[in-house]
């Protein structure tokens, strides 16, 4: 069976300031999210949904149904306030989503299959998908999931400071735990971030996460479970987020399996600020003068 491949595009990120997921970084305008799934398709994914917003459905489909129609199989979520919250009230001032494992529980009736979920903003290199397709289809269970693993010194912004997921790993390489740091920057020859006590050193070639994640879909049940306890506890929060490492840190604590940290050799880049723009399109253009994309994707 083909893995699928589920993208996160519903949100319109404040720091960057636009719909930064259909902004044009290719010599034929092709978006981060097209590079992301040209590398799934020959990797092997099968399928690709998105996950967005309603009031953006049309223009997005627009966007990208020309260009996909018989190269892969397409689908599409939508990841509204009222999804999955029977029996809780929603604050009158909540506007924000409720996070990334949410985003994942709204397309349990899409996906029956292994799935790999990433962001639409994140380019990943060719080298992580093969190594979570790979995954996917021999390895993944319902007691077995991974993370793609990045080393922190290849995620950096040279516009400001980042937020990383820093992974704890054990002997066999696989998650003990997630600690999200903030205000990550590169200083005098190493890396470090900010807390309210101060500032702390990170390992240069520590492996971090950035939300390429290989699930088997009885990851759903999960989720769906501690939705539910989360609403109870934070629900009644402005801003509080379900975010995919939750749902990955209660896996492991209550003894359901493990997650599998999967290092990748590949650079990653992205658009955190929009003085990365043209970091951005330099990176895309030198990929493509050094044969790893063609100078159009889809034609």
């Amino acid at each position: 069976m083909q893995p699928t491949l589920l993208i996160l595009a519903a949100g319109m990120a404040s720091r960057y300031g636009s719909m930064k997921q259909m902004e044009g970084f290719g010599p034929s305008g092709e978006t981060i999210m097209d590079y992301s799934i040209y590398d799934a398709i020959r990797a092997g994914f099968g399928k690709v949904v998105f996950i967005i917003r309603k009031d953006f459905a049309d223009n997005f489909k627009a966007a990208f149904e020309p260009k996909l129609k018989g190269k892969v199989e397409i689908d599409y979520v939508y990841q509204e306030l009222t999804s999955f919250t029977d029996g809780f009230t929603i604050p009158a001032t909540r506007v924000k989503p409720w996070g990334t494992a949410h985003a994942i529980l709204c397309a349990k009736d899409a996906i029956k299959e292994p799935f790999a979920v990433i962001n639409a903003d994140d380019f990943y290199g060719r080298d992580a998908f093969e190594k979570a397709a790979k995954f996917l289809k021999e390895e993944c269970a319902a007691d077995k999931h991974a993370i793609i693993g990045y080393e922190l010194a290849k995620t950096l912004s040279e516009n400001g400071t980042v937020s990383r997921g820093v992974c704890e790993v054990d002997a066999a390489n696989n998650l003990v735990s997630i600690s999200e740091r903030t205000k990550i920057y590169p200083e005098a020859g190493k890396i470090v971030y900010e807390d309210e006590a101060g500032k702390h050193e990170v390992p240069y070639h520590s492996s971090v996460s950035m939300n390429f994640w290989c699930f088997d879909a009885s990851v759903f049940h999960l989720a769906s479970d501690l939705f539910v306890e989360f609403l109870a506890t934070r629900g009644q929060e402005e801003k509080s987020e379900f975010f995919i490492p939750i749902v990955a840190d209660q896996f492991i604590k209550k003894g359901l399996g493990v997650v599998k940290v999967i290092p990748t050799s590949s650079q990653w880049f992205g658009v955190t600020y929009k003085e990365d723009a043209p970091g951005v399109q330099k990176s895309v253009n030198d990929l493509v003068a050094s044969g790893e994309y063609p100078a159009s994707l889809w034609n």
